[in-house]
């Protein structure tokens, strides 16, 4: 499978295949051995083997990260946390039978729901506002750090469903777009 995802406002192209119950994965012409085991419903082990898994090159290393993720159903946008650090990740192109998906296509009411726990650090919109594709709505701080949910595409801000300083639990509706 290939995936376009932005990573802190970066874009990468990822590929993603499985070989003898691990996976390969490249990203951006690099590749990587990963060997992914769930620990719960939200929790990864990962072991990643840097250089294609040889061992005899300087950067055959393998590095164990526990990575935990939430996903926006509507949006497609996750925090993944790895560690201390949760980064919002936005996956784009992800192709299944060439078909886009619809949330990603403008194709309704945009829902945007907090992905995670947090609090309410910024409300940037206002209801009746028009939005563009990208622009930030809301910042929520979860596990420390500041993330914004953005829209995923052009509309306008049909309900609003925060305030600054609010706390949030994940899947709480944040705000509805509307298609422009």
């Amino acid at each position: 499978m290939q995936y376009q995802v932005e990573v802190g406002g970066r874009v990468r192209r990822v590929t993603v295949q499985r070989v003898e119950g691990r996976f390969t994965v490249n990203v951006d012409g690099r590749e990587h051995i990963v060997d992914a085991q769930r620990v719960d419903a939200s929790t990864l082990s990962l072991l990643i083997e840097k250089g294609g898994g040889r061992r005899d090159d300087a950067t055959g290393v393998t590095n164990s990260y526990t990575v935990t993720f939430a996903t926006d159903p509507a949006t497609g946008q996750m925090m993944v946390g790895v560690g201390a650090a949760a980064i919002p990740v936005a996956l784009d192109g992800r192709r299944r039978s060439g078909r886009k998906d619809e949330a990603a296509q403008g194709a309704g009411p945009q829902r945007i729901v907090a992905p995670m726990p947090g609090k309410i650090v910024k409300v940037l919109v206002n209801k009746g506002d028009a939005v563009h594709a990208r622009q930030p709505l809301v910042v929520i701080e979860a596990m420390k750090m500041e993330n914004e949910l953005r829209a995923t595409s052009a509309g306008a801000v049909a309900e609003l469903h925060v305030h600054e300083g609010q706390s949030v639990d994940a899947g709480t509706l944040v705000a509805l777009v509307r298609p422009a």
